[in-house]
């Protein structure tokens, strides 16, 4: 089969939006590089007008530029496995994909096959909120994970000893990935599909994690509120450092204390306590 391969040049903060919104359209394979991503779609059936609506939408934001050209159906897996490394959060965990060797020293370890499903910890807000997920007892707690991904904190939360953790992301393939990594990590839960409107988790949650984006975590925040037992935290990253005061200050109307903080790359991540 002959595909349509783009080499995007983008901002890194608009590169996990514009794959998402890519594999909507019929995108089926990408591979992030040093100055974006490149992306691939069967040319049997590619809507041309879908894909120059997106480019159009986010050409000025983005800084995108791109080159198109053909290709002959390559050998994904190899090309993924190529780009991906194992990485280690301090002495707590190693992340590594199934053909990674084990690695002692650590005192965890997650097997991640991220696909193209987003958090592999690579990306300093996973990476923050692992660090900071180290930081809290989670044993025998009810932990709830927003915008799961590939399942990454969810599977911390169960490693650390949480009682139950339920997850659920608004992709059908982070869904079937997360579940996958489940399966590799033994963790006994299923993610669900659909936004926290729609999934309706039922409280309370001793811990609620949360790595998406401002404006999704501006809109959500009171239900997260809502969902927590006194005491309990709430992990929030994927924003910028200059994103902290709105999101404190909207924390603070529903009774939310932040109690720590940390920042790498310009990416911040933040942990409330309910009061």
């Amino acid at each position: 089969m002959d595909y349509r391969e783009f080499k995007i040049t983008c901002s890194e903060d608009f590169r996990e939006i514009l794959i998402a919104e890519l594999s909507e359209i019929g995108f089926d394979a990408f591979l992030e590089t040093e100055e974006g991503f490149d992306c691939y779609s069967p040319l049997e059936g590619f809507d041309q007008v879908a894909f120059e609506e997106i480019i159009d939408r986010y050409r000025e934001p983005a800084q995108i530029e791109f080159k198109e050209s053909l290709t002959q159906k390559v050998n994904w897996n190899e090309e993924w496995e190529k780009n991906y490394d194992p990485i280690a959060v301090d002495d707590l965990v190693y992340v590594r994909a199934s053909f990674h060797p084990p690695k002692g020293g650590f005192r965890y370890e997650i097997v991640i096959n991220p696909k193209m499903s987003f958090g592999t910890g690579h990306h300093a807000t996973t990476f923050q909120m692992l660090q900071l997920q180290g930081q809290i007892d989670h044993q025998g707690k009810r932990v709830l994970d927003v915008g799961s991904g590939t399942g990454i904190l969810a599977i911390m939360a169960h490693l650390l000893g949480a009682e139950s953790v339920e997850a659920f992301d608004i992709d059908d393939w982070c869904v079937d990935n997360g579940n996958e990594n489940f399966q590799l990590n033994q963790v006994p839960a299923q993610m669900g599909l659909g936004t926290i409107r729609d999934v309706n988790p039922q409280g309370p949650y001793d811990i609620i994690l949360a790595n998406i984006n401002k404006n999704v975590l501006l809109d959500e925040l009171e239900i997260y509120a809502q969902l927590m037992k006194p005491d309990a935290f709430l992990l929030l990253s994927g924003f910028y450092s200059e994103d902290i005061p709105d999101l404190v200050d909207h924390c603070k109307g529903l009774n939310l204390e932040l109690i720590q903080q940390s920042t790498h790359d310009n990416w911040a991540a933040l942990v409330f306590t309910k009061k």
